[in-house]
């Protein structure tokens, strides 16, 4: 890499060029959300089925949730059951979830690895495409991807493990504890840990994941293996503050778009009286489908950004 100019540009601002480049060209999120897809909607009918199967198996084939113990009133408005009568409302989710937990758990032993290798395999060949239309100069390196993929996913993987660690720690402590002392539940201090502690992590991710995203495509631009490709995103001298900073306007922009999407999911609920749920239904669903198609954007945006940052500093 050559001597930089005397006004470097900022991540950020590369970023919003990006973004307008990216909206002109709606072929890369078109394969971004084909790739995808593709996995995930099978992925989503095989989980539902499934997770449908043992409901059924559970409820004598009713799917009736007073089977369970969840009367609907509890699950129309839980949120008021749960100020009037915690520790019931939390009796009776508890119950439920003990019914069906050990066929859950059954079922995730074997589909969530396969969905994941599924993904992984996905993606490292719908990347390739994606990339490859953005620059068609880049190197194939599907193999590579792969295994990067599946070094990216253990790594988010791990960082679940964490968020549910800290979500079980915070029902100890807020709601445990006072329980096992005769005490009331403290829901507002379990709320505020898992709040906090959620963001925490989703802004830690976002600062260090950079890695991992720019890792494939320094292996399809410089034709390198895994291990090369990990050592090369970690040596990328003034390069690598521009990535953090594209990262982390991109974890807030994730946060945005769910912030949106959920403000979106409550526009009807002012008008449930005259609604019926079978509208509620298709507008949750246009709003999720309108999650995922922004969320594949700026998949695509960052990654060209990453791409265009990259081809700038090899100019100078």
């Amino acid at each position: 890499m050559t001597a930089h100019s005397a006004t470097p540009v900022r991540g950020t601002q590369s970023f919003v060029h990006t973004l307008s480049s990216c909206w002109s060209r709606p072929s890369l999120t078109g394969l971004e959300v084909l790739w995808r897809w593709v996995v995930g909607i099978p992925a989503l009918w095989v989980s539902v089925t499934q997770v449908r199967a043992i409901l059924l198996r559970h409820t004598d084939g009713t799917l009736d949730p007073a089977r369970l113990g969840l009367d609907r009133k509890l699950l129309l408005d839980p949120v008021g059951a749960l100020s009037a009568d915690p520790l019931g409302v939390v009796g009776k989710f508890t119950g439920a979830l003990g019914v069906v937990w050990p066929d859950l758990a059954h079922l995730a032993a074997w589909l969530v690895p396969v969905l994941i290798v599924a993904f992984v395999v996905a993606s490292s060949f719908g990347r390739t495409v994606v990339l490859r239309r953005a620059d068609p100069l880049l190197h194939a390196r599907p193999l590579t991807l792969m295994i990067l993929q599946a070094i990216r996913t253990a790594a988010l993987v791990g960082s679940f493990g964490v968020w549910f660690w800290l979500l079980m720690w915070a029902a100890r402590v807020a709601i445990q504890s006072p329980i096992a002392l005769g005490q009331e539940p403290n829901l507002v201090l379990y709320c505020a840990i898992v709040i906090v502690s959620t963001i925490v992590l989703f802004v830690l991710w976002a600062a260090v994941s950079w890695v991992f995203s720019v890792a494939p495509l320094l292996a399809m631009l410089r034709d390198l293996g895994p291990a090369a490709s990990l050592r090369a995103g970690l040596r990328l001298g003034p390069l690598k503050g521009k990535l953090v900073e594209i990262n982390l306007v991109m974890g807030i922009v994730k946060i945005a778009l769910i912030v949106l999407a959920m403000v979106f999911s409550a526009c009807p609920l002012p008008f449930e009286t005259v609604e019926t749920q079978e509208f509620l239904a298709c507008w949750w669903a246009g709003v999720a489908v309108l999650y995922l198609l922004g969320s594949d954007f700026f998949h695509v945006a960052r990654l060209v950004g990453y791409l265009s940052l990259w081809r700038a500093y090899e100019e100078k």
